[in-house]
């Protein structure tokens, strides 16, 4: 067997991403499954990821590490998930676990920090992505946006889809959705073409003053 034949051979089996937090192994299972696993004894066993768990993650699992991850991914998926750096764990998780939510994500790739936050956001024991599915099977967009406690409108649609960086830094997400409600806010963001975190924070900032 030549070294071409072999380098082919050992490219043909989808990669897991694996990364440590705290002394413990964790893993993400190749596409379409996505599973988060961590290593207990001599056993991987499903888990739902911590916040911590996943920023370990985002600083672990660098472009060389989800380059031949993302070969075994749909080109669709794949040019989905380039357009995050430190929450593309995240969003792997989101479109993953819903898979029928891609078209409404990649018109507006904000409101995947919002999902996949959606634990802490509501206030729920567990990840409820059978329920997800179920409200943007039902109700569309407008649906996810009611049930994030988001307002269901074309406004807050617009909003996110002008968010220039997908990667919305998690201290945004709760004082943003108060923001939301807040007419003036709505009509400000609603003027600015691409809005930039920093711009995000001097809103949030405002906000909390």
């Amino acid at each position: 067997m030549n070294l071409t034949s072999r380098r082919a051979k050992k490219c043909s089996v989808p990669i897991a991403l694996s990364w440590s937090h705290c002394g413990i192994s964790y893993r993400v299972t190749p596409w379409p499954e996505a599973r988060c696993e961590r290593l207990f004894g001599d056993e991987w066993i499903v888990t739902s990821p911590t916040e911590d768990v996943m920023a370990s993650a985002a600083q672990s699992c660098g472009a060389a590490a989800w380059r031949p991850y993302l070969e075994f991914v749909p080109a669709d998926v794949r040019e989905f998930l380039l357009k995050f750096s430190f929450a593309r764990m995240e969003a792997l998780q989101v479109v993953a676990r819903c898979p029928a939510l891609l078209a409404d994500l990649q018109e507006a790739p904000a409101l995947t920090a919002f999902l996949a936050a959606h634990v802490s956001l509501r206030g729920t024991a567990d990840a409820c992505w059978s329920e997800i599915n179920a409200i943007h099977e039902r109700s569309g967009m407008f649906g996810l946006l009611e049930w994030l406690g988001l307002p269901a409108s074309r406004q807050t649609r617009s909003i996110l889809q002008q968010v220039a960086e997908p990667d919305l830094p998690k201290r945004f997400l709760e004082p943003l959705r108060t923001l939301l409600w807040e007419p003036r806010t709505i009509f400000a963001l609603q003027k600015i073409p691409a809005i930039t975190d920093r711009q995000l924070a001097r809103f949030c900032h405002a906000l909390a003053a």
